[in-house]
């Protein structure tokens, strides 16, 4: 706690502004979109390894967040202030961090997947200023934070090699969808069914569980997602990346735009459908990817002949 002591000592309205704006780097959002950027842009299994990364770092992260069931720093130390606009997306409990386990496995794998050196340093940079931010608006301790670094770390190293060789082999990337799949719900199941001890049901603690619920039906509509997507693609789209520039930027603008529309219009009628069940979530993620993954690229034909 001392350095975030420090840290809280050190906040001013422009600091607060800037890090409150590097602190989105790690959201969820930025995630997915670049992901789908690079399987839509630069190359279809980079952009598998990105996702995958993230997804299954995200599923890390959680479980070790519903096992630990350590409190916020402002919990801990009620002397110590936050920065309150930090405080809506610091769900859930507090170690590991989401957020700087969500952008040292994006930008440490975009790091992985090219040889551009400002690139690199400009992800490395990026994924630490996340980290740092966590800490400075004091939703996160250091502890928090290197954990989450050093699980995403070792994931980008681990699944590079198994993604190189999966693109080749249809088997290798199925086997890798299956074990994806296989800890979504063995997650799933643990959040749903495991006896937590009763402080996990108290009123001041619930929505941690909840959260953990919630992350868990995203994440499965995630996986089925891939197993589709890729399926389809290795069976009958069968995309091609490759397009002059602003052709890419068209590309990646309508891609994006179809994907957030197609989350926001199915979330009332599918939640409606699902009386308000957490399934809901895995039927809209699913969806959202099958748009992004597999009926966005069946356009992609056109767009590589623009410009020629």
């Amino acid at each position: 706690m001392s350095f975030l002591y420090f840290l809280e000592g050190l906040r001013n309205p422009v600091l607060d502004f800037l890090f409150s704006l590097i602190t989105l780097f790690g959201e969820e959002t930025i995630f997915m979109a670049a992901g789908m950027i690079v399987f839509w842009c630069v190359d279809k299994f980079k952009g598998y390894y990105i996702l995958c990364v993230g997804f299954f770092g995200t599923i890390i992260n959680q479980f070790l967040k519903i096992v630990c069931r350590v409190p916020r720093p402002w919990v801990k130390d009620p002397n110590f202030t936050i920065v309150e606009s930090a405080r809506e997306a610091a769900s859930g409990y507090s170690f590991p961090s989401g957020h700087t386990q969500t952008s040292v496995g994006l930008y440490g794998g975009v790091c992985r997947i090219t040889k551009n050196k400002a690139l690199r340093i400009t992800m490395i940079a990026l994924a630490c200023l996340v980290g740092l931010s966590r800490m400075y608006l004091g939703v996160h301790t250091p502890t928090d934070v290197l954990v989450s670094a050093a699980i995403a770390i070792i994931l980008i190293f681990v699944a590079y090699p198994i993604f190189k060789k999966a693109e080749g082999s249809p088997k290798v990337m199925y086997s890798v969808l299956a074990f994806f799949l296989a800890t979504m719900i063995a997650y799933l199941c643990f959040v749903l069914y495991f006896p937590f001890p009763p402080e996990a049901y108290a009123a001041d603690a619930i929505h941690n569980l909840e959260s953990a619920r919630k992350n868990g039906f995203t994440l499965l509509g995630c996986a089925l997602g891939l197993v589709f997507v890729y399926t389809i693609d290795l069976k009958w789209v069968k995309f091609e990346t490759k397009a002059i520039w602003w052709a890419q930027i068209l590309k990646i603008l309508g891609g994006l735009a179809l994907v957030l529309l197609a989350k926001e219009l199915l979330r009332a009628p599918i939640d409606a459908l699902c009386g308000g069940h957490l399934i809901a979530r895995s039927i809209r993620y699913f969806i959202m990817v099958i748009v992004g993954g597999a009926l966005w690229p069946m356009s992609f034909r056109l767009f590589s002949k623009l410009g020629k």
